[in-house]
């Protein structure tokens, strides 16, 4: 159902739409993406999540005045914020550690296991478990979620084991949105982009 020329129709900033049509495929059909609104349901959420595809490490890189925003507890003043605004590993090891799986901030790990893959997958726990899905050692080779077979490989593991096929294909009432704030929520955490993620459901709709 999905061809390279579909996805360049969905998304036309997609950096390379044959190999990722290519590593999709697989990756779709072993966890049961394979009806319409799972695969429509799919690529609005992984296109968000990645920038069409485009962006498969998080970036890290904050001024002093946005991590203030973005962590309020954590960096309540600017004072407390200017140590990381622009240093990435710093502020990945001291956000994430402690956390998800990771040890301390002297492990490393809040950095090597931030977010990476087609869902911004995040944590050393997660990496782990990922990895014995779908076969191959995230742990010590976290840079393998930046290659589109194991991008793609790891977003349908995530998918399915956290139940949102069946979100997808919830028909029980006509709140359809209600169902992807749910799935939004399950992916992000939170309702991050929820309007322009469901906008762009809608959109793939029409062109799949």
């Amino acid at each position: 159902m999905l061809t390279a020329g579909a996805l360049k129709k969905v998304f036309p900033l997609c950096p390379d739409p044959d190999a990722w049509a290519k590593a999709l495929a697989p990756a779709l059909d072993k966890y049961e993406i394979n009806t319409r609104d799972r695969i429509c349901s799919f690529l609005a959420q992984t296109g968000h999540e990645s920038g069409q595809f485009r962006n498969l490490v998080e970036s890290l890189n904050y001024s002093a005045a946005r991590l203030v925003k973005v962590w309020p507890k954590r960096f309540p003043t600017l004072t407390a914020a200017m140590p990381y605004a622009q240093n990435q590993e710093k502020l990945g090891n001291f956000v994430y550690a402690n956390r998800l799986g990771n040890g301390d901030v002297s492990s490393g790990d809040g950095f090597r296991y931030r977010g990476r893959g087609l869902i911004q997958l995040t944590g050393k726990s997660n990496y782990a478990a990922a990895g014995k899905a779908i076969g191959v050692d995230l742990v010590s080779h976290p840079e393998y979620l930046q290659q589109p077979a194991y991008a793609a490989l790891s977003a349908a593991w995530f998918w399915q084991s956290h139940g949102l096929n069946a979100l997808a294909d919830d028909k029980t009432d006509d709140d359809d949105l209600e169902d992807f704030r749910e799935i939004t929520r399950r992916i992000n955490g939170g309702l991050v982009g929820v309007q322009e993620r469901f906008a762009l459901y809608k959109q793939i709709e029409g062109l799949i």
